[in-house]
C-alpha cells in the first residue's frame, strides 16, 4: 500500500486542480479527487502497469464528473446558502478579479470537449498524447479541439471585454 500512496499522492495536487476547474467548487472538486482516488484504490489490480498513472487518474476523474453532470442533469441544480460564499470579497483588486471572471466564464461558454482539453493541456501540462488517452479519442480531434477552444476563449475575452467597456462608460 506504501507503493500505491507512494505513486498516487504527486498526482494529487494535478487532479484537485482539474476538479476545481471543472467544478468551480473546492468541497466539490475535493469530494471529485476523493472519489478519483477511491475508485483508482479500487481498480488498482486491473490498471495496466506500463500505462500512464497520471493519464489514467485524469480518466477516472473525468468519467466520475461526466456522470455527475447526467445525473444531475436529471435532477436539476441544487443551489444552497454556500452560494453566497461565491460572493467576491470587496477588497480585492476590481480588475484582477473581472480578469478572472471573465476567464472562468469564458471557460463556462465551452462545449464539455473543449473545456476539458484545454484544461489538460493548457492548465494541467499533459502533452497532445495523453490528452488524447484520457479523453479516449485520436490526437486530431484533441488538437481540433483545442483549436477550437483556444479561438472561443479569444474571443470570449476580446469581446467580453469591449462589451464591458461600453457598459462602464
Amino acid at each position: 500500500m506504501d507503493e500505491i500512496a507512494a505513486l498516487i499522492e504527486p498526482q494529487i495536487p494535478a487532479l484537485r486542480r482539474y476538479a476545481v476547474a471543472l467544478l468551480r467548487d473546492r468541497e466539490a472538486a475535493d469530494d471529485l479527487v476523493q472519489d478519483t482516488l477511491e475508485r483508482a484504490l479500487s481498480a488498482w489490480s486491473g490498471r495496466r502497469r506500463d500505462g500512464d498513472l497520471r493519464a489514467w487518474l485524469f480518466t477516472i476523474e473525468r468519467n466520475l464528473f461526466l456522470g455527475a453532470v447526467r445525473r444531475r442533469g436529471r435532477r436539476g441544480v441544487d443551489v444552497g446558502a454556500e452560494a453566497l460564499e461565491q460572493v467576491p470579497d470587496p477588497g480585492i483588486d476590481p480588475e484582477a478579479a473581472l480578469g478572472g471572471h471573465d476567464v472562468l466564464a469564458g471557460l463556462d461558454t465551452l462545449p464539455e470537449e473543449q473545456r476539458s482539453v484545454l484544461l489538460l493541456v493548457a492548465v494541467e501540462d499533459l502533452s497532445y498524447a495523453e490528452a488524447a488517452q484520457v479523453l479516449g479519442v485520436p490526437l486530431g480531434t484533441v488538437m481540433s479541439r483545442l483549436s477550437r477552444a483556444r479561438t472561443r476563449m479569444r474571443s470570449f475575452l476580446e469581446t467580453g471585454r469591449t462589451g464591458l467597456l461600453r457598459r462602464v462608460k
